[in-house]
């Protein structure tokens, strides 16, 4: 067969999906050092508050690294509107203030042309990426390269997941270290769960004719919900939309009835402790509900997944939480007869302005 035959329909976004456990295993190995390094260096000038400026996958991944600033530093932190420098050029004052850009591959022109601006106010500037040659890494002060290796599906899986762990373990070196040693169980989890291809495959078969899907979780598994209902989209074409659950009851859970389904992130921790009213009302509403998380709610569901957290801290569960998530966008898109390598109208670099 030609090397240059066109490979089946989701061969590329499964292989990619399985490549997760060793490249977190490689980020642990090899890319921790340099993190910590970068981590000890921005400490050092002791930044006042921090933005997060990112677009689509990467933007859920900017919002957990909010989540942990906030809950592990006390560090105030906001997504930025990239617009607001783009478009209607401001130019805030950024004194001490340390921005993070994540891009997988760092060559969106609105990404550099923000971070640029950023530097020029007075800003730290850190660009996390997957190209350690991209433009954004080059008008960046400081770098942190993901090592996901080269993506080739257009649904961003591998990347996603490293750009967690990068976050995750960069912040742990802005506390002074400590996490690393539970961020060690994450690989053998990430293969635990991928191993488990034929549950998802037959909740994918529940799902395969929805219309609509909703996502809710809160706490550190609300990006999870988000990145989850963006995999959805763009790959089984599906309407689906993510809330927090705190925000759901503010009026959108007027839209849930008993046909289209909600996926409930219920992390082990907190988050999922904040959850419970949510899911009560849920039930209450006869919702086809279905739960990623602590056995226990899976159980009391009419589907899920459960997942091997028990001894994992809750702000690395949502490493372990958008695994069932991956595999359930490519079994459905897979059901309804799409190539989840090759979604219409999407390009692997988006360049926004």
């Amino acid at each position: 067969m030609s090397s240059n035959a066109p490979s089946e329909p989701g061969t590329v976004m499964s292989g990619e999906m399985a490549e997760q456990p060793a490249v977190l295993r490689r980020i642990l190995d090899e890319g921790a050092p340099a993190i910590r390094e970068v981590a000890e260096r921005i400490a050092a000038k002791n930044p006042r508050f921090v933005l997060l400026t990112a677009r689509g996958t990467s933007d859920n991944a900017a919002l957990y690294a909010k989540y942990l600033l906030e809950i592990q530093l006390g560090t105030p932190c906001g997504l930025t509107s990239m617009s607001t420098t783009t478009a209607y050029g401001a130019r805030p004052d950024l004194t001490d203030c340390l921005v993070i850009t994540i891009s997988q591959s760092g060559g969106s022109p609105d990404l550099v042309a923000s971070t640029e601006a950023a530097r020029e106010a007075g800003a730290i500037t850190l660009a996390v990426t997957n190209n350690a040659d991209s433009p954004l890494a080059r008008v960046s002060e400081f770098h942190i390269d993901v090592l996901a290796g080269p993506e080739k599906a257009l649904p961003a899986t591998k990347t996603y997941t490293a750009e967690l762990l990068a976050l995750y373990l960069f912040v742990d070196g802005l506390r002074g270290g400590g996490g690393t040693e539970a961020a060690k169980a994450l690989p053998g989890l990430a293969e635990a769960v991928l191993d488990r291809r034929a549950e998802v495959k037959a909740l994918a078969a529940r799902y395969r004719f929805a219309e609509r899907m909703v996502l809710t979780s809160r706490g550190y598994g609300y990006p999870t919900a988000k990145e989850a209902a963006l995999k959805l989209m763009e790959t089984s074409y599906i309407p689906a939309l993510s809330y927090s659950g705190a925000d759901l009851l503010h009026g959108p859970l007027a839209m849930v009835d008993n046909i289209s389904p909600v996926i409930a992130v219920v992390a082990d921790g907190k988050g999922g402790e904040a959850l419970q009213p949510v899911l009560e009302r849920l039930s209450d509403r006869g919702a086809d509900l279905m739960v990623i998380g602590r056995r226990e709610e899976v159980e009391r569901a009419s589907a899920g997944f459960a997942l091997p957290t028990e001894g994992l801290p809750e702000e690395l569960q949502p490493l372990i939480q958008i695994l069932p998530l991956q595999m359930l966008a490519y079994e459905v898109t897979m059901a309804r007869g799409q190539d989840p390598d090759a979604p219409r109208s999407l390009a692997k670099v988006t360049e926004t302005r």
